[in-house]
């Protein structure tokens, strides 16, 4: 999955208010941050891009954060170009998506063969995904805590039982 990270950071409200009321480097920094907690249930990979095509004499950069890969385009580069030239180099059989609300974006892209995803498909997805996890730790939690303390030992006596060391009647084997 390729993303057009300032594209996403304008599109979603929370992201641009941190823009607006901080600054832009918190927005990316948490648009990053929000992807690669996503990685960790999709199986995709993602890259996202950030414009830095104004920046003067800039060679362009791809870094790893964590589990997702960060590129800032060269001078003179859009993320865009930078986008559809990914696309046009994957092979067909790949299923390369696109995260941007770019109209003209999203029809070049579909040309050659990706898939495009709206910004509010993305912040619906990373929000549902982000639900789900939550739901699973929760349950696994609970369970930890209500299964933590019993645990099964062999007393050679009288064989497998079960320890429970939550109450105090029961210190040894039930």
């Amino acid at each position: 999955m390729l993303v057009d990270g300032y594209n996403i950071i304008h599109a979603w409200d929370e992201l641009r208010e941190l823009m607006e009321d901080v600054s832009l480097e918190s927005a990316r920094v948490k648009l990053i941050d929000t992807l690669s907690n996503y990685k960790g249930v999709q199986k995709a990979t993602i890259i996202v891009v950030f414009d830095a095509y104004l920046v003067k004499g800039n060679p362009g950069s791809v870094s790893k954060y964590h589990n997702i890969y960060v590129v800032y385009t060269k001078e003179a580069e859009t993320a865009d170009h930078y986008i559809e030239r990914v696309v046009t180099s994957m092979p067909k059989h790949y299923r390369v998506r696109v995260a941007t609300t770019d109209g003209l974006e999203q029809i070049i892209i579909s040309g050659q063969g990706a898939v495009r995803m709206s910004a509010k498909e993305l912040h619906n997805q990373v929000h549902q995904a982000e639900t789900e996890l939550r739901r699973s730790t929760s349950k696994t939690d609970r369970l930890k805590t209500i299964c933590s303390p019993i645990i099964w030992m062999r007393k050679p006596s009288i064989g497998w039982r079960i320890y429970d060391g939550r109450s105090k009647e029961n210190r040894g084997f039930i």
